[in-house]
């Protein structure tokens, strides 16, 4: 059976070796079966380089051009297992990239709504996905940081970029009980923290009241926008 959002790419090409990447994922403490799964059906090698495909299905970050990473498959194992996703949430991404986190959210979740600011990337990504066989993904060529508003609320928020502070349009983007996740910090050196809202929402004319959790040491390139570090 066909991973959610993924139209039969769990048969095709290099099946062995997303098996052998889900246990590598699964041996560094992942322990969600749906985010396993997920790891497991999405062809990874769509998602690199031409070049680079020969180290797809290695737990590793590989450059995708535009001074950008694909991350580490762990790291973004980790992050979704965090963000406790359920199958009928709708998840705003900020920075597409290679389009490979867009894939797996896909394969966890009801709807994608993914913001890339490079649109040569947002372009590859979306024929990456197209050939996984990703059907329910809207990417956006913008500012990540200004969110998209027109398909908020959204029930989790996945930023894959370093931000020194919580973009506000974010935290107003997110449902009653929602969860963002984004890397916390300087250029240099960040905290991935979990925020999760108050299940009451929002007061009037401001963003929701949240609690935060600092997860683990990380280092991401830096989120650029209006609320995110200067270009």
């Amino acid at each position: 059976m066909a991973a959610r959002g993924l139209a039969g790419a769990v048969e095709g090409p290099a099946r062995v070796e997303r098996a052998r990447l889900a246990a590598a994922v699964a041996a560094r403490g992942v322990r969600d079966a749906a985010v396993l799964a997920a790891v497991g059906a999405v062809p990874r090698h769509l998602f690199v380089p031409e070049a680079l495909r020969g180290r797809a299905y290695d737990d590793a970050a590989l450059p995708i051009g535009h001074g950008q990473n694909v991350s580490q498959p762990s790291t973004q194992a980790r992050c979704l297992e965090a963000l406790r996703l359920e199958a009928g949430d709708r998840v705003l991404e900020v920075g597409t990239g290679s389009g490979y986190q867009t894939a797996l959210l896909a394969a966890l979740v009801a709807q994608v709504f993914s913001v890339e600011r490079v649109p040569d990337l947002r372009d590859r990504a979306l024929v990456a996905l197209r050939a996984a066989g990703v059907t329910n993904v809207s990417l956006l060529v913008g500012d990540g940081t200004l969110g998209w508003r027109d398909y908020a609320p959204f029930d989790a928020i996945l930023v894959a970029a370093a931000s020194p502070e919580v973009p506000r349009p974010l935290l107003e983007q997110l449902a009653p009980g929602g969860r963002i996740l984004l890397p916390l910090g300087d250029r240099d050196h960040q905290v991935l923290t979990l925020l999760t809202a108050s299940a009451a929402g929002s007061p009037e004319g401001g963003p929701p009241a949240v609690t935060r959790t600092p997860l683990a040491g990380a280092r991401f390139v830096p989120l650029l926008g209006t609320f995110g570090f200067d270009a």
